[in-house]
């Protein structure tokens, strides 16, 4: 038997380009065995001086009174923990000199609810009937927005200025001259490092993002999930960025503990308190277990240390490896280039004048025991939705082990070799 589904239920009940890509990681991960290259997903990495971290911080709870209670048996308020809370402030407070407390923070279960919350909260249907959409003032973008509207494609994207800056590397920049903010402009949102590039805004395109909100009396929402100051996954110059009219999110994912679905968010207090409200609403509250774990690396300002001192450098030299590897791999028998790698955990490959869509070719490497996200999942919200670039780039995460990324590549380019 079948049942009619709601507007609400067709949007979000009957697949998505960030379902798939988690079917693919789940199933890899769970019974793919060690012949599948998993080079699709945002799995974050082993690194085993955090996971060392991690069961020290188990026996910790487990050993103190009532510390596993805490974690485990307890609901907190549906913003979250008040002591995590008020840590979170003091370490944005005497790190960046920010002037936020409690009443700016909230948790949500995992990034990706941060964001259904957020999107949903500012766009979409408004009570006056009007519809109004979140502004991406550069794509490729992350695949985990694009289908988050309840009520459909809530976003607004603006082509980037493709600039090349070596042989076989490009990086993207915003167009500021061709981007507007209309009345039915609910919030600019961008990710920093973007998701999938690896591009970082620099701070002066941050600071014009954040003039132009505030000129228009709309938000700006930077989602940190690979960002500063935690987990650091950037490798270049990014300061930390806040004003009062910005909304950012965080995640403990990235940094090592993506099981435990702890979700930040800093921003107004009236948007934090709405976001409370929904998680109260959606799941009573939230998971505790994250921030019981990190509350004294946090309070201790250790989170830090830990971002700049173990998590980027590892991830920065598995960086390095996977575009050594891309360089040997590919060669110069075909027309390719490689976004600037500046952060996350991802290569982004543009393969001019390929003759297949990257679908197509997803499918040839999953064939091949390679999985790969193609391109068009992450051009969404465009208003020439068919322009040929779309269909030309590939996302390979470099977060596996590198016998694993190294043999990736080498189908990958034996595959785009073969469709020439």
């Amino acid at each position: 038997m079948s049942y009619e589904f709601s507007e609400f239920g067709v949007n979000l009940g009957c697949g998505s380009g960030i379902e798939e890509l988690m079917d693919d990681l789940g199933h890899a991960l769970a019974g793919g065995g060690s012949d599948i290259k998993m080079l699709g997903g945002g799995q974050p990495a082993r690194i085993p001086e955090m996971n060392a971290v991690w069961r020290r911080r188990l026996e910790e709870l487990t050993e103190q009174a009532g510390g596993i209670d805490r974690a485990m048996t307890l609901y907190d308020p549906p913003r979250g923990n008040p002591q995590f809370l008020d840590a979170i402030a003091a370490l944005f407070q005497r790190s960046f000199g920010w002037e936020i407390r409690r009443e700016n923070i909230a948790i949500t279960p995992g990034g990706q609810t941060a964001f259904f919350f957020l999107f949903n909260l500012l766009a979409g249907r408004m009570p006056d009937g009007r519809r109004k959409k979140v502004l991406l003032p550069l794509v490729p973008e992350y695949i985990g927005y694009s289908d988050q509207g309840v009520d459909g494609c809530v976003f607004r994207a603006v082509p980037p200025l493709i600039e090349e800056t070596g042989p076989h590397e490009y990086k993207y920049r915003v167009d500021f001259d061709h981007l507007e903010v209309t009345p039915d402009i609910a919030a600019i949102c961008a990710s920093r490092p973007t998701n999938p590039t690896g591009n970082v805004l620099t701070d002066d395109e941050t600071a014009r993002l954040s003039a132009l909100a505030k000129a228009h009396g709309i938000p700006l929402i930077l989602d940190n999930a690979y960002g500063a100051p935690f987990p650091g996954i950037i490798f270049t110059d990014a300061k930390p960025f806040w004003e009062p009219h910005v909304i950012l999110t965080y995640s403990l994912s990235k940094i090592g503990l993506p099981g435990t679905r702890t979700g930040i968010v800093i921003g107004p207090p009236d948007v934090i308190r709405a976001l409370g409200s929904m998680s109260a609403i959606v799941g009573l509250s939230n998971p505790s277990t994250g921030q019981q774990i990190m509350l004294p690396l946090v309070e201790s300002g250790e989170i830090l240390r830990l971002s700049s001192e173990v998590v980027r450098p590892f991830y920065e030299e598995k960086c390095k490896l996977a575009r050594q590897t891309a360089m040997e791999e590919f060669g110069d028998d075909f027309p390719w280039r490689m976004h600037r790698s500046e952060g996350a955990l991802f290569l982004w490959f543009w393969f001019p004048g390929l003759p297949i869509t990257t679908k197509e070719l997803y499918t040839r490497l999953k064939r091949c025991g390679v999985l790969i996200i193609p391109g068009e999942y992450f051009f969404f919200g465009l208003e020439q939705p068919d322009w040929a670039h779309r269909h030309e780039c590939i996302r390979v995460s470099y977060a596996m082990d590198e016998a694993v990324v190294r043999d990736g590549l080498r189908i990958i380019a034996e595959e785009v070799r073969a469709c020439r």
